[in-house]
């Protein structure tokens, strides 16, 4: 008999079709969840005139799928550490595509809001099951790119969306760009066998044979053998909840500043999904200029997520992010202004990249942040409470559009956030940061989601 430390196994591991198979899966997800939630400001100018909303009536329009998507995150996080991941990923996967799908047959105001409030609970459910799948198996010196490069199927997603709405709307009409979402349920079959399940729940089922097929898959030189004892480090424990550990062991002040980091970020990122086409066809640009600026605001957000997670796994994830909120608030504002569009397009590409990258890297920075044990419902929760945010960006931008105001004044509202993001981001803990005085420290701040005891 022999003791496996499946900790080490996993963090050491070389970068081999293992990964490149949960990479491809995960991404997959992940692009056609961006593509379902990006979808609404695509189609917002022609549903305001079709159904004579209003801006204010067309900001609450589209928060109903960010409530879903908050329900989803807070519900489906904390399950899938009780159940597993890709029992919830399938399920949440089935919400999002269906009845995104669905979507496309409304005929009022009423029925497209239900729809999207279903959907959102699946676009919300699956992001922190598959971000806490790859950190799971991703090697310890790739975690953060591995994350970025997955999240950034979500920027790929929105360009899909721009790029389809400017092909099949003018032609087809709005509801064109709802029925493609229902491709990832004609390849579901192929989702879940792709898919491993978490090691943690593998072998908390005693899914020992499992857990050793896959181990020798992330590691061709490890052999499974019947009589092999396999050792997981999940920081479980079992006197609490997983919700109420998210406030032990010193992690009470980095939640709440998780809580208000992804609340505000995802506030800056809604608002500009969702009312930068109409704005800049307000501001004198055409029907589909204003949706090209939404695929460049996308093609930045790709940049900046696998750029700034190459960097965070060398130096900080911490200072990475607070220096890409610091550049989101500067390219917002400076939206406002009349440009040159290489200018205007320069400045989409940075905002992309420091709004959805940082969203993106906030999400591997909570997943490195919280044990394994608990990691989906701090996830989760840190999402869902972000949701909320992501809710009152369109409600935001649908009232101050409605006040008038001028261009410039809208974009300094949007950027504002930013400013509180990186104050809450420098007041998070730095026990998993990965600085050079730490490092010795990092596996165990990793797996533990706490500082080492003296």
């Amino acid at each position: 008999m022999r003791n496996v430390n499946v900790n080490n196994l996993i963090d050491n591991a070389q970068f081999n079709p293992f990964h490149w198979k949960l990479l491809f899966w995960c991404a997959l997800i992940i692009i056609f969840d961006g593509y379902d939630l990006v979808i609404y400001g695509v189609v917002l100018p022609r549903l305001m005139d079709q159904w004579g909303l209003s801006p204010v009536e067309a900001g609450v329009l589209g928060s109903y799928a960010l409530f879903g998507m908050m329900f989803g995150a807070l519900l489906f996080g904390p399950l899938s550490d009780r159940f597993g991941r890709k029992r919830m990923i399938a399920i949440c996967v089935v919400l999002f595509s269906g009845m995104t799908f669905i979507n496309g047959f409304a005929s009022t105001p009423t029925q497209f809001g239900i729809c999207r409030f279903l959907a959102g609970i699946g676009i919300g459910g699956v992001m922190p099951n598959v971000v806490a799948l790859m950190t799971e198996y991703a090697p310890k010196k790739l975690r953060s790119t591995m994350v970025a490069i997955m999240f950034s199927g979500y920027s790929i997603g929105g360009m899909m969306s721009a790029g389809l709405g400017i092909w099949l709307i003018p032609t087809f009409g709005w509801s064109s760009v709802f029925f493609i979402a229902g491709i990832p349920l004609l390849i579901l079959p192929l989702i879940i066998r792709a898919l491993p399940e978490s090691p943690g729940f593998l072998l908390r089922q005693k899914r020992t044979a499992e857990t050793g097929s896959i181990l020798a898959r992330i590691e061709p030189g490890f052999t499974p053998q019947s009589a092999d004892q396999y050792q997981l480090e999940t920081g479980a424990k079992n006197t609490s909840v997983p919700l109420v550990q998210l406030f032990q062991d010193r992690r009470t002040l980095s939640t709440l500043m998780f809580w208000t980091a992804f609340f505000m970020c995802l506030l800056m990122v809604y608002a500009i999904a969702s009312w930068l086409p109409k704005l800049m066809v307000q501001a004198g640009y055409g029907f589909n200029s204003s949706l090209m600026f939404l695929l460049v605001l996308n093609i930045g957000a790709i940049l900046g997520a696998i750029g700034g997670g190459f960097v965070a796994d060398r130096l900080h994830l911490k200072r990475v992010l607070i220096v890409f909120f610091l550049f989101a608030v500067a390219s917002i504002s400076l939206l406002g202004y009349k440009h040159d569009i290489a200018v205007l397009y320069g400045l989409l590409m940075v905002a992309g990249a420091t709004t959805i990258g940082s969203q993106i890297l906030l999400y591997a920075y909570a997943a490195q942040f919280y044990p394994l044990a608990i990691r989906s419902t701090g996830i989760g929760w840190s999402s869902g409470i972000g949701r909320i945010g992501a809710i009152v960006g369109p409600m935001l931008g649908g009232s101050l559009l409605a006040m008038n105001l001028p261009l410039e004044q809208n974009f300094m509202a949007f950027a504002i956030p930013g400013i509180i993001a990186a104050v809450a981001v420098a007041t998070i803990s730095r026990s998993v940061e990965h600085a050079p005085e730490e490092e010795k420290n990092l596996a165990y701040a990793a797996e533990t989601g706490m500082l080492k005891p003296d």
